[in-house]
């Protein structure tokens, strides 16, 4: 505690009722956060198998987990729930899932599996190509975060594109129902409906969590505000932690305004101000201050820092994009080059991610090592999701998840109809879509044909795990990529001959990867199915996470991806009109988001901050007049430095001097 400031401690200490702990950028909440864990179990006596801490990302999660192990030890932490909101959620429904009409196993659709039923769904309904696959499944989401069922959203519905919209969520439940599946959203959604319906459900987990503790609580929707007032119900036991000024995923259902409703839910709550930033300089600190003060506020702070007033805010004008990306990466590489830190030490923040396509081939060209923060995982492509489905479905026939992803891909004229029908049926009997293929009962609730092409399916696999049986475990592997035929499926599938080839690729990159781990497993002494697991299983993304964040490259990120990270020294380019603010925002009037994107971007940096925007910008081919960002204006102005077409000899003569002096030392 004696490393806490005298805010931080109150927050730590405060344990009589409710609790709203403002904690600006940089202002050590996760110290508070883990510290009160530890008090609450050292100094209170709450075992910490009645604590629950609940956070939005498993990489936050991890590390509250981390800390509290160094703060916390032996059998009184043991049970302890840190977490994200949608693991909450899952281990609720894990235990409780049979009060849903769920059978145990049910299967987790992601945005990608969820996008393919939905167009399953719009092609089998009204013969749709799908075009409004996106559009349908954020309306859904967003319906579910607000708690909407399918029912209100068709009695709601206004005009036909709302109509269709509703429809598709009606039938979407339906068939995630039948499948035994949910979507990202009902880990958060069925778990208020259960305590809603069962009241004794609801006292059981209340007796479980005496006391909980939610981070950035300015991202929450409407269901995970229910679920975590319904947790606590009218005994307060709850300090929540957020900053409304950080408040930027409202597109994603995050509402800001959740902070003040606890003022009118819980009459006692206690406030405590986080205003003590120990990331950045003052002068940066001010800028933000500046820059924020331009949004309503329900809750007042200023950050301040100790740590010196620091360098001037350069705000930089260039000819155009080309110039911009130039600009940022031959600073970077001077400023490397003179000793002045590692690469990692640089970020490059951006509103769009179309703005990084220029920066990295300016990076590329200089031999800059940069890392794009957001970028898409080997595993998370959808050939490899495709193939690994293959493969989970042939190592365990129970994976419904697996079936459903690849029963039709490629195309084996198994429709949706026919996939609720089997999984209306295997609930009901409790039994894998894989089994239900070859039981007799399934006759009478699906025509011949679809049931002889369903049975074609699994009879196909069955002989394929047969010769992975018999000892030719790859041949077999590489003989099914080959007879689905997935190389014409892609191509059928993608944009151009070129990105086909690409994709299939990375499948043979895949089965590579399976035959090293094959290799190893028969050094082990192990089979088939076993090596097959451990590929399935192997956590590679985190592990790629880990990989590149150890290396010494630039970042180069969305503003929102620069959320909670920090760095010495932060570019934020683009900074005109149309781009921060975003078009759309300007066009919603929803200007108050787009500024606290930015002053998320400007409280990234810790030691120097730039700001650059052009005066022409490429568009649709041709240059457009672009005008500098609104935010700009709203800056200190005595705390800025404009650098532009205007040459500044003296600083160029300086610069050029550290540079030569620093090529001097690499030399020597």
């Amino acid at each position: 505690m004696s490393n806490l400031n005298p805010r931080q401690r109150e927050a730590v200490h405060y344990i009589d009722g409710p609790l709203l702990v403002l904690a600006g950028a940089g202002s050590g909440k996760t110290s508070v956060i883990t510290r009160k864990i530890a008090y609450l179990i050292e100094q209170c006596g709450i075992k910490g198998n009645n604590i629950a801490a609940v956070t939005f990302t498993n990489k936050a999660a991890r590390e509250m987990k981390e800390r509290i192990s160094q703060l916390v030890s032996g059998p009184a932490s043991r049970g302890l729930i840190v977490s994200t909101f949608h693991n909450l959620g899952l281990n609720i429904l894990r235990k409780e899932h049979a009060s849903l009409g769920y059978k145990s196993g049910f299967s987790i659709f992601d945005q990608q599996d969820a996008q393919a039923l939905i167009k399953d769904l719009l092609i089998q309904e009204h013969g749709s190509d799908g075009d409004q696959t996106d559009t349908i499944q954020q309306r859904i989401s967003n319906w579910k975060n607000d708690m909407v069922s399918p029912e209100q959203a068709v009695a709601q519905a206004d005009g036909a594109a709302d109509m269709l919209c509703a429809q598709a969520y009606l039938r979407y439940t339906r068939a995630l129902k039948a499948y035994n599946a949910l979507d990202f959203d009902d880990l958060i959604l069925l778990p208020v409906q259960l305590f809603q319906q069962f009241p004794a459900i609801l006292q059981k987990w209340q007796r479980r969590v005496h006391y909980m503790l939610v981070d950035e609580y300015q991202d929450t929707n409407i269901s995970q505000y229910l679920l975590v007032q319904m947790l606590i119900g009218d005994k307060g036991k709850l300090t929540v932690v957020g900053d409304d000024d950080q408040s930027i995923y409202s597109w994603r259902g995050a509402r800001p305004e959740n902070l003040a409703q606890l003022q009118e839910d819980y009459p006692q709550l206690k406030i405590v101000k986080l205003e003590q930033n120990y990331r950045s300089t003052a002068r940066i600190l001010k800028a933000a201050n500046h820059v924020i003060d331009h949004n309503p506020h329900v809750f007042e702070k200023a950050l301040w820092s100790d740590l010196g007033y620091g360098d001037p805010i350069r705000v930089i004008r260039c000819r155009n994009e080309e110039v911009e990306c130039e600009r940022v990466v031959s600073e970077i590489l001077d400023r490397r080059v003179r000793g002045h830190g590692q690469f990692a030490d640089f970020a490059v923040l951006y509103r769009g991610n179309h703005q990084a396509r220029l920066l990295e081939l300016k990076f590329q060209v200089h031999q800059v090592p940069y890392r794009i923060s957001g970028g898409t995982s080997f595993f998370a492509r959808n050939e490899i999701k495709d193939i690994m489905a293959y493969l989970r479905l042939l190592i365990n026939r129970t994976d419904d998840n697996a079936f459903l992803r690849i029963v039709n891909v490629p195309r084996r004229k198994i429709g949706a109809s026919t996939l609720e029908a089997l999984g209306t049926y295997a609930t009901e009997r409790g039994i894998s879509l894989y089994a239900a293929c070859d039981e007799i009962g399934i006759e009478q609730s699906l025509p011949e044909a679809s049931i002889n092409r369903l049975r074609q399916f699994t009879a196909w696999l069955d002989r394929v795990s047969k010769r992975c049986d018999s000892g030719d475990g790859m041949a077999a592997i590489r003989e099914m990529v080959s007879d689905i035929d997935y190389e014409a499926w892609l191509h059928q599938n993608s944009s151009s001959a070129a990105v086909a080839e690409r994709r299939m690729a990375n499948v043979y990159t895949l089965v590579d990867s399976l035959q090293s781990t094959i290799d190893k497993a028969e050094e082990e002494d192990d089979d088939i199915q076993s090596a097959v697991a451990k590929l399935v299983l192997r956590d590679l993304l985190d592990r790629q996470e880990d990989e590149d964040e150890a290396m010494d490259k630039v970042q180069l990120m969305t503003l929102h991806a620069s959320k909670g990270l920090e760095f010495p020294h932060v570019y934020i380019i683009g900074m005109e009109e149309e781009i921060l603010p975003h078009r759309s925002s300007i066009e919603e009037d929803n200007i108050d988001e787009e500024r606290r994107l930015c002053y998320v971007g400007i409280t990234r940096a810790k030691q120097t901050l730039a700001l650059s925007y052009c005066a022409k910008r490429k568009q649709y081919g041709e240059m457009i007049d672009c005008f500098p960002s609104r935010f700009l204006d709203e800056l200190p102005f005595d705390d800025l430095i404009w650098e532009g077409e205007e040459k500044n000899i003296e600083l160029n003569q300086e610069r050029g001097k550290e540079t030569l002096s620093g090529l001097k030392n690499l030399f020597d």
